[in-house]
């Protein structure tokens, strides 16, 4: 045998060892995990050992402006290990450590504690849980100075296994809308869920060891996998407003005793939703977030689809504003059925032009028209509405939108009387937040956005991912059609249907609706969804609202009545917060651009002397007045005495916290102030008689 056949031969060999090798292996995996698998598992359970599922810390909700809407907080179960701890130690610091225990956690004495932990030492028992409350961050990294815990967990045993709760700063202020936690940890409903994927994180596994009592005890070891913590997800909501929308929209609930109520502000250029709140009536009469009726609720819009019906009138150039329809005496027959105006019961309307149908809400009105000009061909009529986009869904962030419904003329339930109920906003289904994505596309200059109500994804600092409002549709009518919208909008609040809440400093557009309630398969009279969707200021729109409020009790249970006063109380509160909202401060221009620093009121002396350093010219006509409020005069301010009776709360908005807190106290007033810069609001209205003892709460801004 020569050379090379010998080392090809020992090649051989090595290769077949190797094969064996290999087979022997795994015929091994194969034995122990198929054939002695079990009794391997029976092992491992007697052992007491097992990967466990550490939870990863969910991330937190956050409101515009960084406010704090829902976060997870770390609470701990304290747990001890009483033998690890070496014998000088234990005796230095146990007599110490059972007082501090037992003054904590006020259960045992300071001897029943002693007893407790000496006999698990002297037992060498492992896990030793102390006391079963669960303690907060705070708490946790006090005992971690104690005698004996100061050690740590591995020379000093203590053990302290944490557990994450979710909480919610401002309690029930948009609960629905943020969602919440099953008993599991498992996320049900709003954004919680709807972003369940970016705030859950990661869980991660780790070794345990079960001891006596059932117990399991964490063994640290490098195999451990570290959970990986959720990101945190930022909203659009504002918490000031979020709560103007809520206390209005429950104030009025109760008030009317109404099924259920929704609400949501948005802002017509971003499509940001600035609140959202839906309260239910519980069977004991309070009211509860249970239920999203914004995003949610399917029902027929009632009135304020006639604002689609007067879209598709104009863009197909049917009608002017000023053509005339006659309502007659508030009936119409269609086939079998009767349309009837509110106004039936006292004669009817008459004549009106198109623009007052619409103000006057006439029913009548606009089912003639529609009829007269799409009776013989509906599916025209519907094909505009839908080419806006009303009747799609707006693939909102949140899970769980309804799904609108607009019936085409070919649907097997259309009939002869399906065009004129459609006109006045029966037999569709629409949500609240479709309907105002309507109405803040007239505000938005034809502009359909896609409402959003989550702005970003972030870690820590890091923007992860961040959202934007899409556009659904860059025209949803020509500007001609535009336009007559506007000017009929804004002539429901000036003579119409809402004129109750018009109002001296700005303008409000809207439509009020009052549809009636369909109840297994019938419209009832006297029950209604009441409704008021629109938008201010409405020569420059910069913010859209929808109310809703279900079954409301009483004979005024109309959207005028009802609904209106809920969206012009949080549209008084944005107007009074934001100063580039209106010309006039207490009825006249203070400031002007780059003409007139921000004055409001103060000392007179002080604010005299300030302008005549920025040489603006200013007077006074009366002398010896300590205190004034500002007003603009041309070009040159005037001052004003700014005092009441002794016994009469005054006015301190526009003034700074010392003269406020000065003017108020000097009054008798106790002071609560919250915020910073100048007072933009006061609790107690100026001119209120005072009473001893009374507190007025001053907000900054």
């Amino acid at each position: 045998m020569n050379i090379k056949q010998s080392i090809l031969l020992r090649v051989r060999i090595a290769f077949l060892a190797v094969i064996a090798f290999v087979l022997v292996v795994i015929y091994r995996i194969a034995d122990i995990q198929f054939v002695q698998g079990d009794d391997w598992r029976k092992q491992a359970q007697e052992i007491g050992l097992d990967y466990k599922t550490i939870k990863a810390t969910r991330g937190s909700i956050y409101a515009d402006g960084n406010d704090l809407m829902a976060t997870s907080l770390p609470f701990y179960k304290i747990a001890f290990d009483p033998s690890l701890a070496n014998d000088n130690t234990f005796k230095t610091g146990i007599d110490s450590l059972s007082l501090l225990l037992s003054k904590f956690f006020r259960d045992l004495s300071p001897g029943e504690y002693r007893k407790k932990i000496s006999e698990a030492r002297q037992s060498r028992k492992r896990y030793l849980v102390l006391n079963n409350r669960l303690i907060n961050y705070q708490d946790k990294a006090m005992m971690e100075k104690w005698p004996i815990f100061r050690e740590g967990q591995m020379i000093g045993g203590v053990i302290f296994d944490k557990e994450d709760r979710r909480h919610r700063p401002f309690k029930a202020l948009a609960q629905r809308t943020i969602g919440g936690l099953n008993i599991d940890g498992v996320a049900t409903v709003g954004i919680e869920k709807s972003f369940d994927h970016y705030l859950a994180g990661q869980d991660g596994k780790g070794l345990y060891q079960r001891i006596a009592g059932g117990n399991w005890m964490p063994v640290n070891v490098a195999s451990d996998v570290k959970p990986r913590n959720g990101y945190d997800v930022y909203t659009t909501i504002d918490i000031n407003l979020q709560d103007v929308a809520q206390n209005s929209l429950l104030r009025q609930l109760e008030k009317f005793e109404a099924a259920y109520g929704t609400v949501v502000l948005m802002e017509v250029k971003t499509g940001e939703i600035k609140a959202m709140s839906n309260l239910t009536r519980t069977e004991s009469g309070t009211y509860v977030e249970d239920y999203n009726y914004a995003v949610q609720g399917l029902n027929d819009p009632g009135s304020t689809f006639k604002l689609a019906s007067m879209l598709a009138l104009l863009e197909a150039d049917k009608i002017e504003l000023t053509d005339s329809v006659d309502t007659n005496d508030g009936t119409v027959k269609f086939y079998d059925r009767t349309m009837e105006d509110q106004s039936a019961w006292k004669g009817g309307y008459g004549k009106l032009t198109v623009q007052e149908v619409f103000e006057k809400s006439s029913n009548v009105g606009i089912s003639k028209l529609v009829d007269q000009y799409f009776g013989k061909d509906p599916q025209k009529y519907i094909d505009i509405i839908k080419s806006t986009g009303l009747g799609k869904p707006l693939d909102f962030q949140m899970i769980g939108e309804g799904i609108p419904y607009i019936k085409n003329a070919d649907d097997k339930s259309w009939s002869g009387t399906s065009l004129p109920w459609m006109s006045v906003g029966y037999e569709t289904s629409i949500t609240p937040l479709q309907t105002l994505a309507f109405y803040n596309a007239v505000a938005n200059d034809g502009k359909m956005i896609q409402p959003i109500i989550v702005k970003s994804i972030r870690k820590g600092n890091q923007i992860v991912e961040e959202f934007d409002a899409k556009t659904l549709d860059k025209k949803i009518a020509s500007k001609a059609t535009l336009e007559k919208l506007k000017i009929m909008l804004e002539g429901v609040v000036e003579r119409g249907t809402a004129k109750n809440i018009k109002n001296d400093y700005y303008k409000i557009a809207g439509k009020t609706g009052t549809a009636q309630k369909l109840i297994n398969g019938r419209y009832y009279k006297q029950r209604y969804y009441a409704s008021f969707a629109g938008y201010f200021p409405a020569d420059e729109p910069l913010y859209s609202c929808i109310v809703v409020i279900d079954d409301p009790k009483g004979l005024n249970s109309f959207g005028g009545d009802v609904s209106a006063p809920v969206f012009k109380e949080i549209a008084d509160m944005i107007f009074a917060l934001d100063l580039d909202l209106h010309d006039k401060f207490e009825g006249e221009r203070l400031a002007k651009e780059g003409t007139f620093p921000v004055i409001r009121a103060g000392n007179f002396d002080e604010l005299n002397k300030l302008l005549n350093q920025f040489g603006i010219s200013n007077h006074m006509e009366e002398e010896n007045v300590e205190w004034v409020r500002a007003s603009v005069n041309n070009n040159a301010i005037a001052w004003k005495p700014n005092h009441s009776q002794s016994n009469l709360v005054p006015n301190v908005e526009g003034m700074t916290l010392r003269d406020a807190l000065y003017i108020l106290e000097n009054k008798g007033l106790k002071v609560n102030v919250s915020g910073t810069g100048r007072v933009l609001r006061q609790s107690i209205y100026a001119g209120r008689r005072i009473e001893k003892g009374t507190t007025i709460t001053i907000e900054l801004g």
